[in-house]
């Protein structure tokens, strides 16, 4: 799975800003030095991550004094999923060449275009990763509301041979 420090910092960053506001109202603008801080951080790698976060209006900026960052909406309508995309972070488990027109075995086929066995099974993961991050909010986060939330998806069992 290839979900790099991009994601993973930008989200341990909001539920850092989350964790500072109420979950419902707005509350008073972070600094990225005081969540740098916190959470052992670049702060000039913050700086990159919260002008991609401003760009997607999932947080919003104060300048001069007392100035920041907060959300530009309640954290209970923040999906992780939304943080992970507003960075350019893609989940992908698959070992295929992002933008390619098949996987790593392409070079050996005939049409270039071959997918590999596994293909399916890692693009399936990578959705479900995205289907979870995108039923997890902010508040749910701060809220510990995490554990317990993946499900089991129902196995299918093919018939055996000759039944």
């Amino acid at each position: 799975m290839n979900l790099s420090t991009r994601g993973r910092y930008a989200v341990m960053a909001m539920v850092d800003l989350a964790s500072r506001a109420p979950l419902v109202d707005y509350a008073e603008p972070v600094c990225l030095a005081e969540i740098a801080d916190r959470q052992q951080l670049s702060q000039s790698y913050l700086e990159q991550l919260f002008a991609k976060l401003r760009r997607a209006d999932l947080v919003s900026s104060a300048r001069g004094p007392g100035g920041g960052y907060r959300l530009s909406r309640p954290a209970n309508e923040i999906a992780i999923a939304d943080i992970v995309a507003a960075v350019d972070e893609p989940v992908v488990a698959t070992r295929c060449e992002t933008g390619s027109s098949g996987c790593l075995v392409a070079a050996e086929s005939e049409t270039g275009h071959q997918r590999c066995q596994t293909h399916d099974l890692w693009t399936e993961l990578g959705r479900q990763i995205t289907l979870f991050l995108g039923a997890i909010t902010l508040a749910d986060v701060v809220l510990g509301r995490v554990s317990g939330r993946a499900v089991d998806l129902p196995r299918i069992v093919e018939p055996a041979q000759g039944d």
